[in-house]
């Protein structure tokens, strides 16, 4: 039971850094990924240009948040000896990991709610900002979980892993634009290329569970806790691999349909 439930925190893990890297990424490329369309002659503003990149990333931002939830839930639950440890020890890194989400999550919601030019660069600038100091601060904290909780999680060591995860990220983020907007012609292949950086911006947890595998079998939950767990979490699992699997089929490009699912009106 204690190898199950650490498959199963190391599937949630590798899942969210697989498909939340590529909303970062997008989110930390927005201003060259703008100019980028721009050089390339593509109609509308630069502000028309983040619009369209956000919009292509939109539908997938709540799903994708929910395996971090996942994440959170699994570690505190089936690990709870780790809680004190990881949130005193990581202190630092889980404050700024809260105020990067939550700055990103609001420029997502808020760019729109005013139409005006300062306005949504303002929040887009936000949204940049917050994406950025989500992917640093991963790495830095999985660099920190690795080494035993240092004193200093914002050494050189972290800070390295942290531009690890970030370029990652952004490698993601820019195979995930080419899919979503993809043409019919090029979708196949961006959408392979896009398994390959959802298995690149993976690697840094990959590396992470490898080295504190041991660690968290040392700290897991007694065999009782596990079986009140599986419980409540198995009828769950479902859903939320089949919201997943709704989102992606839905949102897909060139899509019949699409055109119109592409732009939710919240983002």
């Amino acid at each position: 039971m204690e190898t199950i439930w650490l498959a199963i925190f190391a599937v949630l893990l590798i899942g969210y850094f697989a498909l939340e890297g590529f909303d970062v990424g997008v989110g930390m490329l927005l201003p060259l990924l703008s100019r980028a369309s721009e050089r390339a002659g593509e109609p509308g503003t630069a502000q028309d240009h983040r619009d369209r990149m956000v919009r292509a990333m939109a539908p997938f931002v709540l799903a994708n948040e929910v395996w971090l939830v996942a994440v959170v839930g699994t570690l505190f639950g089936a690990f709870p000896a780790l809680e004190g440890k990881v949130l005193s020890g990581l202190y630092p890194l889980v404050v700024a990991l809260l105020v990067s989400w939550i700055l990103r999550d609001a420029a997502l919601w808020f760019r729109r709610r005013i139409d005006g030019p300062a306005w949504r660069a303002a929040w887009d600038a936000l949204l940049c900002a917050g994406s950025w100091g989500l992917a640093l601060t991963w790495g830095a904290a999985l660099a920190s979980i690795v080494r035993g909780l240092p004193g200093n999680p914002f050494d050189l060591i972290g800070l390295l892993y942290g531009a690890v995860v970030a370029a990652a990220f952004a490698f993601h983020g820019r195979a995930f634009t080419a899919w979503r907007l993809s043409g019919p012609t090029e979708s196949g292949r961006a959408g392979r290329r896009l398994l390959f950086t959802a298995a690149v911006a993976a690697l840094p947890a990959i590396a992470a569970l490898i080295f504190t595998a041991a660690s968290l079998l040392d700290h897991v939950a007694p065999p009782a806790t596990l079986n009140v767990l599986s419980v409540i979490i198995l009828p769950v699992t479902p859903i939320m691999v089949g919201a997943q699997v709704w989102v992606w089929r839905t949102f897909r490009p060139n899509r019949p349909g699409a055109a119109a699912a592409r732009i939710p009106s919240f983002f």
